[in-house]
């Protein structure tokens, strides 16, 4: 028994990482060792400064916490949020080319997250603030908390419900309690999809209008997303919207040609009026980003007409216009 200790002991830090809370039992039986050993294997970890808590009872169990040190990583505390920051850009960029980088990045970023001291914290947000949104990000996405993401991939993982105050389009804040379920990146935007427990239907959270999100610590059973996965409900949610900015194309190509060719979700709808043409209804919060889907539809291979589009955004296309 005593020779598998150090392969036992990584085990068992592996799996405190991918969860938030274990009981000694399902410890016990991942391990293939009793309950007991269990509990000294605990004490051996803390033993190494690694912030492990404990809570007594039948409902209790095993976390990994922030600690006052950083675990012995042979990490300093510079590298340390170097790391955690090339992390948040992978998985902002979401354009590696690489299947399951994103996804990767951001379990990686949660686990990172669990053991950071407070000092790292403070240091790791207010860098990420001004780093996180990369190329081919557009230049005015706001930046995200990467702690802010990294507990909300925790709570997505772990099926915890969690709340926070939410800043509207309107500019009203309100306190929020849902049971969230993927986050998802369109073009350098992140948003969290979740069940509204309060409004009793499925929400998008732009997450750089998310503050104070918190683990309520109570399970729940995830529901069936109504749709084949998180983005394209994302998606859908942009095109059963109206935002501040628009824009209205007429395109000479089927619409599920555009949708091929385009490589991406827009934020809108694309709508047959006949086998050989559509219209694409773009809307979106950010100008930008609609006159940059605008400029991708008529980069395509066919007669494209504009035939109405908000000031703002009519304005970028003409700049772009006389950039070409």
């Amino acid at each position: 028994m005593r020779e598998n200790m150090p392969s036992r002991l990584l085990r068992l830090l592996s799996l405190l990482q991918t969860r938030r809370e274990w009981s000694g039992a399902d410890l016990a039986d991942r391990l293939g060792v009793t309950v007991r050993t269990v509990r000294r294997d605990i004490d051996r970890l803390r033993a190494l400064d690694y912030p492990v808590h404990s809570s007594p009872g039948t409902a209790g169990g095993y976390r990994l916490t922030a600690g006052a040190t950083l675990p012995p990583l042979l990490l300093d505390d510079d590298e340390v949020v170097a790391v955690a920051l090339g992390l948040v850009a992978a998985a902002a960029a979401g354009t590696t080319g690489v299947t399951g980088v994103t996804d990767s990045a951001v379990r990686a970023l949660a686990k990172l997250e669990r053991g950071l001291p407070t000092r790292l914290r403070s240091r790791l947000a207010a860098i990420g603030r001004t780093s996180v949104a990369w190329s081919p990000a557009p230049a005015d996405v706001p930046g995200v908390d990467p702690t802010v993401l990294a507990v909300l991939a925790s709570c997505c993982h772990d099926q915890e419900i969690v709340t926070f105050d939410y800043v509207g389009r309107d500019g009203h804040t309100s306190t929020r309690r849902v049971e969230p379920h993927h986050l998802v990146t369109v073009r350098g935007h992140w948003y969290l999809v979740a069940h509204d427990l309060d409004r009793h239907d499925w929400r998008s959270f732009r997450v750089d209008r998310l503050t104070e999100p918190t683990s309520t610590r109570r399970r729940f059973t995830a529901r069936t997303l109504p749709a084949p996965d998180p983005a394209t409900h994302v998606a859908r949610s942009f095109a059963a919207a109206r935002y501040r900015h628009r824009a209205t194309l007429t395109v000479s190509l089927p619409a599920d040609e555009v949708r091929r060719r385009l490589f991406t979700t827009v934020p809108g709808q694309i709508n047959p009026v006949d086998a050989t043409t559509c219209t694409v209804h773009l809307t979106a919060e950010s100008p930008e980003l609609v006159a940059v889907y605008a400029a991708m539809i008529t980069a395509l291979d066919a007669d494209v007409t504009i035939t109405d589009t908000t000031d703002d955004v009519a304005r970028r296309l003409r700049t772009a216009r006389d950039r070409w």
